[in-house]
Formats: C-alpha cells, sequence, structure tokens
C-alpha cells in the first residue's frame, strides 16, 4: 500500500502501561504515537501544498470515509487540473494534423506523459491501407496507470484533425495552412491526459489503460490498434469508456442512451465511364453526365421506397466531379458519398443497393459503373446494457450539471470507438459544450466550430469516474455479467 505504517500496531489508548509503553508524552499519547501523528500530518499538508488530492483505498469505491467525500474529492482534483487541460487544448489546437500524419500531436502526448511520470508505449496505429489512404501512421500511443493486473478498464481519445482551413480569431488558432481540429479531438486529448495526472495521484485497484488513438476520421485507426493487440494485451481490457464534445447539447449536461448511440457508415466512389465528344454532337456519344444525374435521383429512392419506414437509413451524394469544358461531353464521371443506418445488417442492405442500382442505372443509360468502397466500413457504436446501467449511466448523472442523463436520440454520426465496442463491453457519452452565445455552438466540422473549455474538466471527471466505478464493478461481478 502507499502507507508504509499501515501495519504498525499499537497499544490502545486504554490499554493498562506496561514497560513497553509507559512512556506518554504531554498529551496522554505514547511518544511513538505522537511521532506518527505528527509526521502523519506533515505529509498531508505537503500534498495539500502540491495540489495533489491523493485517494487511498479502503471499504468504500475510492477509499474515502464516505460517498459524499469521495466525490467531493474526485471533483476536487479533476477541477486543479483545469488550467493544465485548457494550456495542452491550446497547444494541440495550434498544430492540427490530419489522420496517419499525427508526428507532432503525438510527441506532445508523450510530453506531457514523461512530466507525469506515466509509463506508456508509443508506435501504435499504423496505416495498412496505404494505397487507398495517405500517411505511415504509427503515432498512436498507449498509457498505463495502476496495478498491472485486472481488473483493467480503458479510457480512449482520438488525436487527428481535419482538411478545414480555420475561421476563427483565436490568438491559438491552426498554425497550419488548410487543417483544423474542427471535430474537438485537441479536447478530447487534453481531457485524457488530465484523467491520467489524476488517476496517477490515486492509489487505484486494478488497471487502466488509456489510448491516445490516430486516425478516427475515417481511417480506422480505432481498428489498426485492436488489430496491434490493444485489447488484448495483458492485463486485457475488460471495458472502454469514451467521451465526444457535442455543441448540440448545453454546456456540462451530458447525454447518452443504452443501446445504438451513433451509426454504422461508409463511404463510396462511384465511376461512370462513357463515350465523351463534342457537345453539339451527342448522338455520337455515350453520356455520363445524364447517367450520372439519373443515378444521382434514383439513389435517393433507397430509403425512401426500399428501406422500412420504421428503420433508419442516410444515402447522401457529396461531391460530383465531370467535364471540363462547355462544348465537351467528358469520358467519364465521378461521384462520391455516404451511407448511414442504426444497425450494421441495414448498412449492408443500402451497401448492396447503392451497388446494384449504380450498376443498373449507368447500363440503362449505356455506360458502365464502378463502385468503390472505403478501406473498413465503421460499425454502429453500441453502448453495453449492463455497462450503461451499471456504471455509465451512474456516472453520467453524476457529473452532469442537471444531475441526470440527457437521454439523446442515436445520431448518423459515426465513430470508431465503435470497434472498441465490439470488441469489449463499452460505453460513450456526449458532452455538452454548446453555450448558445454563438462562440461554441456551431456544429462539428465546421470552420468556426470552437470549445467550451469550461467544460473540459468535466471530461476530466468523466474519465476518472468511468474508471473508479468501472474496476469497482469488475470486481464485483469477477467476469461475470456486468
Amino acid at each position: 500500500g502507499r502507507w508504509p505504517w499501515k501495519d504498525w500496531h499499537f497499544p490502545p489508548i486504554d490499554a493498562p502501561q506496561t514497560p513497553q509503553n509507559d512512556a506518554t508524552s504531554m498529551f496522554g499519547l505514547s511518544y511513538e504515537r505522537l511521532i506518527v501523528m505528527i509526521g502523519f500530518t506533515f505529509l498531508l499538508m505537503l500534498s495539500g501544498l502540491s495540489q495533489r488530492t491523493l485517494v487511498s483505498r479502503g471499504d468504500d469505491s475510492w477509499g474515502l470515509a464516505s460517498a459524499a467525500k469521495a466525490k467531493a474529492n474526485v471533483r476536487s482534483a479533476c477541477s486543479n487540473v483545469k488550467d493544465f487541460v485548457v494550456s495542452i487544448r491550446r497547444e494541440l489546437h495550434r498544430v492540427p494534423e490530419v489522420m496517419y500524419n499525427e508526428e507532432e500531436t503525438s510527441a506532445i502526448i508523450q510530453k506531457h506523459l514523461d512530466s507525469l511520470n506515466i509509463d506508456y508505449t508509443s508506435g501504435w496505429g499504423v496505416n495498412t491501407k496505404t494505397d487507398r489512404i495517405p500517411g505511415p501512421g504509427g503515432y498512436g500511443v498507449v498509457a498505463q496507470i495502476g496495478t498491472g493486473r485486472a481488473p483493467t478498464v480503458l479510457l480512449r481519445a482520438d488525436i487527428d484533425a481535419l482538411p478545414i482551413t480555420e475561421q476563427t480569431a483565436k490568438e491559438f488558432k491552426s498554425t497550419h495552412p488548410g487543417k483544423m481540429h474542427a471535430c474537438g479531438h485537441d479536447g478530447h486529448t487534453s481531457m485524457l491526459l488530465g484523467a491520467a495526472a489524476v488517476l496517477n495521484s490515486m492509489d487505484l485497484d486494478g488497471t487502466v489503460k488509456l489510448i491516445f488513438q490516430p486516425a478516427e476520421e475515417g481511417g480506422a485507426g480505432g481498428l489498426r490498434m485492436i488489430e496491434e493487440g490493444v485489447l488484448e494485451d495483458e492485463p486485457k481490457v475488460q471495458a472502454a469508456f469514451g467521451i465526444h464534445l457535442w455543441p448540440a447539447l448545453p454546456s456540462g449536461q451530458v447525454g447518452s442512451r443504452p443501446g445504438v448511440v451513433l451509426a454504422a457508415c461508409d463511404r463510396f466512389e462511384i465511376q461512370i465511364s462513357g463515350v465523351g465528344g463534342h457537345a453539339a454532337m451527342p448522338h455520337l456519344t455515350v453520356d455520363p453526365l445524364v447517367a450520372q444525374s439519373a443515378l444521382v435521383m434514383s439513389l435517393q429512392t433507397i430509403v425512401s421506397r426500399r428501406v422500412s419506414p420504421l428503420s433508419a437509413g442516410v444515402v447522401s451524394i457529396t461531391k460530383v466531379e465531370g467535364g471540363a469544358a462547355f462544348n465537351v461531353i467528358p469520358e467519364g464521371v465521378t461521384i462520391w458519398g455516404t451511407i448511414r443506418s442504426l444497425t450494421d445488417e441495414d448498412l449492408a442492405f443500402l451497401k448492396s443497393s447503392v451497388e446494384s442500382m449504380s450498376h443498373d442505372v449507368s447500363k440503362s443509360h449505356g455506360c458502365n459503373a464502378t463502385v468503390t468502397w472505403s478501406p473498413d466500413a465503421y460499425p454502429a457504436t453500441v453502448n453495453d446494457l449492463g455497462l450503461w446501467e451499471n456504471v455509465g449511466s451512474k456516472v453520467a448523472a453524476e457529473v452532469s450539471d442537471t444531475k441526470e442523463v440527457v437521454p439523446v436520440k442515436p445520431t448518423m454520426g459515426a465513430e470508431d470507438f465503435s470497434f472498441l465496442a465490439k470488441g469489449v463491453p463499452a460505453n460513450f457519452y456526449l458532452l455538452g459544450q454548446g453555450s448558445k452565445t454563438g462562440v461554441t455552438d456551431w456544429g462539428l466540422h465546421h470552420p468556426r466550430f470552437d470549445i467550451d473549455e469550461d467544460v473540459l474538466v468535466k471530461g476530466v471527471e468523466l474519465h476518472v469516474r468511468s474508471a473508479l466505478e468501472g474496476i469497482k464493478r469488475l470486481k464485483e461481478v469477477a467476469g461475470g455479467e456486468l
């Protein structure tokens, strides 16, 4: 244990005096007792001066005398790291890096873990799809705190940015042209580093793995880390937790739900090939633009006419490219888009429908179609019901300003935390940061997106409480159902 004198034994205060214990101080206590009490008080004073909240294990959740005191100490410890977390967020915001190219970001994370004396390994998340996605990868980091033995919970943050030109006026705005942290990953990373600082000050009754994951924005960096063994390496992960900052919720509120939280997702590229020629002589061509126009309209009937009205689905065309001159019918046209669904089965149906319709409509116009999909479709993000009932919902309610979980509806956004959630029981939180002041309520992926930095300590607390309650629950069930 942390305290070396916990096994020392002294006679009770009212014990009869013996030659071994008859030396007493002016306070009526043995000199040994008095010395230990003075030393203990001095250590606690040093602890307070260093602003570290030390939590000693005992009979309750966090080793404190009462649940109320435990909650207050955890909240206080998380509040103490606010400046640390905000400074890291701004440091990361200045240097956004897109998926599989997060070299400087990874170095910053490792620097702060070094300053906290936390063990970690680097080189995670190597890009195995370089023929489709640029960048070497390998910039993921996995830190570990605790006993090094089960029970083991995982906390995750994504670290990559987006190819967006920032339009804010912040003094710490992006210094990398055409790149921006427009999805809050700088906040996610700083919150997890804050949680690392707090958890590292505690005596844990298990192990917490903290993963800083690259390539969430379409690169399936989470899947790469799973393939590399992040869940199976000893001690094996038994539960996982993640957070996303959420402008659609008021600042300080925590939303989520049991079951499906975020959609399954895939993206496609359709190349339609015809025969080009002079625009004045279309009868001598096979016009791919006409086929493309018909296909875009036809694809909209998949959801409206092929998917049950009681199910949810999205087929969106987001980019069309073809032609270079007003008087030339091009050889080909390319269409890009995405499909979304709340189940993996419905996603597979949407995918097959896009495939068949692309070929059939193109063929009816005398053209050919080639459909290419992303290297890794994202499954739906599903909150494990048992973990949610016994851990996630309680933690979220405790941290939320409203003292209750906002019961959000599933969203068609997607997350590669979903790969972790398929591997182990997992819970995913949406942390409200919409201030409604016109500053931090811009949507995700918007060039004016910004973070309400006051909520970052809420994210730290969500992580810390999830880890502590997760370990506690895993010990209670001892390998049984969560």
